[in-house]
């Protein structure tokens, strides 16, 4: 059976006019269900195929001119804010020097990264390798403990998110991701986040880690009980096993500490970090741990590596933004906002009982539940229209996340406060009952 070609089309070229990218604009959404997925001809989370146009500081704009206040951060990753000035500056001038390195020489700026977050890292974390993404970080860690340890067991959590490619996937905790992809990788196993007895009686004699987020993120900003981390720690040690934290989502000040972990005054024996190490500019990702476990690359540096991980524009933004995180006290900010706005959101579960289960979080890092999964969505569909903007989290689907750029001031919050808030009131009865009142007096 012959099988006819598909006629190539003329090459879709942008005119590089001051207009090309509002005309690229003005064809994005058409352009992403014909070539992205389908899924974009659907209602997405209220944007309706609204087109991110600019962004700046804590702002999104959209290409009709809409402003919206960023309380989603790209999921953390806007910790310094949209184009901080900083980074876009350092960036700039890289793109002068060296964009993407040859692989053969020296890499200046990713042994000067490496240096950098030596110094900040907890406990002997010293050695780094620069990879994409925070996926990507956890499959370099799983590769490393089960290198190490010459052992391929990995604890994970129930409703633990770590990505999907199938080494992180296979770490991840929730059905509906794994499922699809079975068989993933074996020898992993899953326990309740918060429970150390049920790490400690999961361990064997082939656990090379135990693999936590030392808050859930996608499982619905889970903040585990206090001493929960330590003891984790005091029982990995104790039974000479690894312990991985996935900070993807938590480092880089996030939790009012550079390190999560550093809230129980602990260090894994080996870190991933991604999303705000790319200071909002550029991708990267990482996975650090210890002189002693990072022997077993010796023999073979190349055992483990990556094409684009740790090149000079990565490293550089990532680098500024380090800088910036210091220079602005951004992992202070973060705990003195993050306590600021759990308190007004704290007082909204007060008022709005019926529709407001709980605020739950640690600094910047935010999960506010409702009483039902529709509940959310109408109100983060409303959120949208009235220039504020939200996510859900993929394993829990009655919890909106709130992780803004970490340079948002009280101002901005109260802003999104109040707009929740009002939000909430016309959902009351006595709010609808004011509209059918308003509806009435408009058709008289």
């Amino acid at each position: 059976m012959k099988h006819k070609l598909k006629q190539r089309q003329p090459l879709p070229v942008a005119e590089r006019g001051t207009d090309h990218y509002q005309q690229i604009a003005d064809q994005a959404l058409e352009n992403s269900i014909h070539y992205l997925n389908h899924a974009y001809a659907h209602k997405l989370c209220g944007a309706e195929g609204v087109v991110e146009f600019r962004d700046e500081g804590v702002w999104t704009y959209d290409n009709r001119g809409q402003r919206y206040l960023d309380c989603l951060g790209g999921y953390g990753i806007f910790n310094a804010g949209h184009r901080h000035p900083k980074i876009i500056a350092a960036v700039k001038a890289q793109l002068d020097q060296v964009c993407l390195h040859s692989q053969d020489l020296l890499n200046p700026w990713a042994a000067h990264l490496a240096r950098q977050l030596a110094s900040l890292a907890p406990g002997r974390l010293r050695y780094s390798f620069f990879c994409n993404s925070g996926s990507e970080a956890v499959e370099g860690a799983i590769k490393l403990a089960r290198l190490y340890t010459g052992k391929s067991g990995i604890i994970a959590t129930v409703n633990a998110y770590h990505g999907v490619s199938m080494g992180a996937l296979s770490a991840t905790g929730r059905e509906v991701f794994r499922k699809p992809f079975e068989p993933l990788l074996p020898g992993f196993v899953h326990v309740p986040f918060g429970d150390s007895s049920a790490i400690e009686a999961a361990i064997n004699d082939d656990t090379a880690a135990v693999i936590l987020e030392p808050i859930q993120g996608e499982g619905g900003i889970n903040v585990p009980p206090l001493g929960y981390l330590r003891k984790v720690r005091q029982i990995t040690s104790k039974k000479h096993v690894l312990l991985i934290l996935d900070e993807v989502q938590t480092g880089c000040g996030r939790t009012g500490r550079m390190f999560a972990c550093e809230h129980e005054h602990i260090a894994p024996d080996i870190i991933c970090l991604a999303k705000a190490l790319s200071g909002g500019v550029v991708p990267i990702g990482c996975f650090m741990s210890t002189p002693k476990i990072w022997k077993v690359f010796e023999h073979n540096p190349t055992i483990h590596n990556s094409t684009f991980g740790g090149n000079p524009i990565a490293c550089t933004a990532a680098s500024a933004f380090l800088e910036v995180l210091a220079e602005e006290h951004l992992p202070a900010r973060a705990a003195l906002m993050g306590s600021y706005f759990m308190q007004q959101l704290k007082q909204l579960t007060k008022e709005y009982p019926g529709h407001l289960a709980d605020v739950r979080g640690r600094g910047l890092l935010i999960g506010v539940e409702f009483t039902s999964k529709h509940l959310r969505e109408a109100v983060q569909e409303e959120l949208f229209h009235r220039g504020v903007l939200v996510a859900a989290t993929m394993n829990a689907d009655k919890t909106i996340r709130i992780e803004p750029p970490l340079i948002i001031t009280e101002t901005q919050i109260n802003l999104m406060v109040t707009t929740l808030s009002s939000i909430l009131a016309d959902l009351t009865p006595a709010g609808r009952w004011r509209r059918r009142l308003m509806s009435r007096k408009e058709l008289s």
